[in-house]
């Protein structure tokens, strides 16, 4: 771990003090900055107010704040049109919007939503939903024996009928990187449009969407060192412009009468009511975060502790690690143990103060294809260190100890 990475640790006040937890649940959601949680204080202290609404300078400031961090989003995904950019809750009303808008609009009986079997709820249960509307069909491409996605079955499942492509770029289970930038060339082969989960993506590595130039893409900010509640959903501006809005209400109109309404211009189409503007602000502050450090040596750090943790479990006989090797991944690790029950090994290990998910992550279709109802997952992130891993494995034997017992 080289000595930047090292000192990110110490801008995180989780880690502050004796005993820190050994926080490996970061693929849930990761801890927050120092900055980060000052920058809002210093908003709800100082710069608190409705936006886009008053015409006295604290509102014109506020505004001027919202929508510098608009601007921040649209260079940090690859410098793409700001009126391309919404904000949401997170990754899943993202993915929900698209769903209920343009998936609404187009989606027809006997048209197919296609999907891999290792998505998250989040990107399975608003295509089920949109499906037994409108009449389609949901598929899903398989993993291969690598538990890469099987391209060869992708290729056939694939056609003329498929009107939606949704994928996770990130495995939040296995941590593989899926070839999203294939698929998306893929789904428009076929006049599909690309529906990218980017939430175990972005924290990790920079995203272009000119580069994948895919149709949409959700991520979240509480997984990227931001606030909860506040996420991004970025769409093509040709099709964003031709979707009827997703909720109704105050900043999303142009005009209302009494006979009917008619719509603002983007972004703001998409954003009614109220926004969560502490938590635009604190996704921003976050993204300059992320900006000021070496986020290539960051990512090797996470991949280090990633793999050190695959070495030390793929060789014990009762822990099955699912993945046969270690590329195109980012340091997410789940395995399964066959005398020890997930949720038993996490509280053993909570109590030593080590923290891990169990269970089936919100993904079951997955895990069902893996054999298992639940496993254990690791998920080590930029402050996250040597001894943490420590911490982990000695719970670990402690669990295997207890149990045997």
């Amino acid at each position: 771990m080289t000595h930047e990475v090292h000192s990110l640790r110490q801008q995180f006040p989780m880690f502050s003090g004796p005993n820190p937890p050994a926080y490996l649940d970061n693929a849930a959601s990761s801890q927050k900055p120092r900055r980060v949680i000052d920058r809002i204080q210093r908003y709800y202290e100082k710069e608190h107010c409705n936006v886009h609404r008053g015409v006295y300078k604290l509102a014109e400031q506020a505004t001027s704040l919202f929508e510098d961090t608009r601007k921040n989003v649209a260079s940090f995904i690859g410098g793409v049109d700001p009126r391309e950019v919404i904000f949401t809750s997170g990754t899943t009303e993202g993915i929900n919007l698209v769903a209920n808008t343009w998936g609404d609009t187009h989606v027809q009986a006997g048209d197919e939503i296609l999907l891999s079997i290792s998505e998250h709820h989040s990107n399975i249960v608003p295509w089920h939903i949109l499906a037994k509307k409108k009449g389609a069909t949901v598929k899903f491409i398989p993993l291969d024996e690598n538990l890469r996605l099987d391209w060869e079955e992708a290729q056939k499942l694939i056609s003329r009928r498929t009107k939606i492509v949704a994928l996770a770029h990130v495995s939040n289970v296995l941590g593989i990187i899926h070839p999203v930038k294939k698929l998306v060339e893929l789904a428009r082969s076929v006049g599909a449009v690309s529906v990218i989960d980017g939430a175990q993506a972005v924290p990790h590595f920079d995203v272009s969407m000119k580069d994948l130039a895919c149709d949409f893409y959700a991520f979240s900010s509480h997984k990227m060192c931001g606030p909860t509640g506040m996420g991004v959903l970025y769409g093509r501006q040709e099709l964003l412009d031709a979707m009827p809005p997703y909720k109704g209400g105050g900043e999303m109109i142009a005009k209302v009468t009494i006979e009917g309404a008619s719509w603002a211009e983007l972004p703001h189409k998409f954003e009614a009511g109220t926004p969560h503007v502490a938590g635009v602000i604190g996704l921003g502050e976050a993204i300059d975060f992320l900006r000021s450090f070496d986020r290539k040596a960051a990512f090797a750090s996470d991949l280090a502790l990633g793999k050190q943790c695959f070495e030390g479990l793929k060789g014990r006989k009762k822990i099955q690690v699912f993945l046969q090797d270690v590329n195109d991944w980012v340091g997410i690790l789940s395995f399964h143990h066959t005398s020890i029950h997930p949720h038993d090994i996490a509280h053993v290990l909570d109590a030593d103060n080590v923290c891990v998910r169990a269970g089936h992550h919100c993904a079951q279709p997955l895990l069902r294809s893996l054999n298992v109802a639940a496993t254990t997952r690791v998920s080590p992130y930029i402050y996250n260190n040597e001894s943490d891993l420590q911490k982990f494995f000695e719970g670990l034997e402690k669990a295997e100890k207890l149990f045997a017992k």
